[in-house]
C-alpha cells in the first residue's frame, strides 16, 4: 500500500484538486465506459443498467476515494459486484481499458497511480474463483456470468 492511503484528508483534498478533481474523473470515466460498452464481453455485465447511473456511481465513488467531497451513496465495490462472476481475466481486461483511458485522457500520473492503487485494494474481494463464489443480490436478478465471446 502506497503512502497515499496514510495521507491526511486535508492533503488528499489539496492533491485531488491538483490532479484535476471531479472534472478529470468524469473525463476518464466517460472514456473508460466507452471502452467497457464497446467490449463484447464486459458490456454484458451492464446490460439493462443505465449507463448514466453507472458513470455517476463511478464518479462519486472515485471523487470520495481520491480526496474530494463524499457524495457517494452506493454499495461498496465487493457488495456491488457480489452477483457477478468476475474472473481474473475479466478483471485484467477491465484494468487494461482503464489504463488506456488514462493514456487517452493524458491523466495526471498521480491520479492514475492512486486510482489503480484503490482498485487493487478491492481486487481479491471482487475477483471470483468460480460462479459458486457469487451471491445473488436480488432473487429476480440472478448471477451475472457470461462466457467469453468467440
Amino acid at each position: 500500500m502506497g503512502s497515499w492511503m496514510t495521507t491526511t484528508q486535508t492533503d488528499k483534498t489539496r492533491l485531488f484538486k491538483e490532479m484535476g478533481g471531479i472534472t478529470e474523473i468524469k473525463r476518464v470515466t466517460k472514456v473508460f465506459y466507452d471502452y467497457i460498452y464497446d467490449d463484447p464481453w464486459l458490456k454484458l455485465f451492464f446490460d439493462g443498467i443505465p449507463r448514466d447511473h453507472i458513470e455517476s456511481q463511478q464518479n462519486f465513488f472515485m471523487q470520495a476515494a481520491l480526496g474530494g467531497e463524499n457524495k457517494y451513496g452506493g454499495k461498496t465495490p465487493p457488495s456491488g459486484h457480489q452477483h457477478m462472476n468476475i474472473t481474473e481475466e475479466i478483471y485484467q481486461t477491465r484494468q487494461s481499458h482503464l489504463k488506456q483511458s488514462f493514456k487517452d485522457c493524458n491523466t495526471n500520473p498521480k491520479m492514475a497511480e492512486r486510482w489503480l492503487e484503490l482498485d487493487e485494494i478491492f481486487h481479491n474481494r471482487i475477483v471470483k474463483k468460480s460462479k459458486d463464489d457469487c451471491v445473488m443480490r436480488y432473487p429476480a436478478e440472478g448471477i451475472r456470468d457470461f462466457p467469453k465471446p468467440a
